[in-house]
């Protein structure tokens, strides 16, 4: 009996994984089902409705360790053939790190890390060749970010798992790409703000969700281990390795 073959989307309600649903709900008609993860399950109960596929609805918090064994246990039990993984949940708070409660930073690290990490994990058992891990982290990756220092390193972890996780799976013909996107108009920053405005030059470089995920998942397609969309961003990135550090310090700040 062949396995369904399915995708996993997690932070589906809202952003980056909201749309990288509705793209794969619209361009990958061979996918059987459609899995996505978020915490309100009015929005993904809504969002079933507009879809084309079949839908898994599991409205986990992945900040939770007993969800994240509770996903596994789903997998156990379905054994799906996992085509496509697309971690993109997470949350980012800017300001001073004293400043921020120390259970927001846990969190953060909770579901930027551990989540991500425990699923990309779980998945790998079901996932054939030609089949695509894709995690979401920023162009904070690149390097540390004062006052938005949790936030940046866990995107660095994220960046260097997703690059170690590529070579490891390459002779299984599994692939993972890290995107690394800049402001983008989502929800984001109504979170991220809560402390502290961002910098001023988050809105010089602000660009569209979709233009982003079209890129990744073109990244994805042709096997490339890091997504970077817009010549802005590729540049930042560039000059991140060349630059020393305290000028780019100065312009942060």
């Amino acid at each position: 009996m062949q396995r369904k073959q399915i995708a996993i989307i997690t932070g589906a309600t809202s952003g980056f994984g909201k749309i990288f649903t509705e793209v794969l709900d619209d361009q990958f008609s061979k996918l059987d089902e459609l899995w996505l993860i978020g915490r309100r399950s009015d929005v993904l109960i809504d969002m079933s409705n507009e879809l084309h596929h079949k839908t898994k609805l599991i409205p986990f918090d992945l900040k939770r360790s007993e969800n994240l064994q509770r996903m596994k246990g789903i997998l156990k039990k379905e054994k799906p053939a996992v085509k496509f993984l697309v971690n993109a949940a997470g949350f980012g708070l800017t300001g001073y790190m004293e400043e921020q409660q120390p259970e927001e930073l846990a969190e953060m690290i909770d579901v930027n890390c551990r989540a991500l990490t425990y699923l990309s994990r779980a998945c790998l058992p079901y996932m054939a060749r030609n089949s695509r891990v894709i995690n979401f982290a920023s162009v904070a990756a690149f390097m540390p970010q004062p006052r938005f220092a949790v936030y940046a390193a866990t995107k660095a972890y994220v960046l260097s798992f997703t690059r170690a996780l590529n070579c490891e799976l390459r002779e299984k013909g599994v692939y993972a790409t890290a995107v690394c996107p800049g402001p983008a108009r989502t929800k984001f920053f109504e979170r991220a703000e809560k402390y502290e405005q961002a910098g001023s030059y988050k809105e010089l470089f602000m660009v569209e969700p979709e233009v982003v995920v079209e890129q990744a998942l073109h990244d994805s397609i042709m096997k490339r281990e890091v997504s970077v969309y817009g010549i802005p961003m590729k540049i930042m990135h560039v000059l991140t390795k060349v630059l020393p550090r305290k000028w780019i310090f100065s312009f942060l700040a």
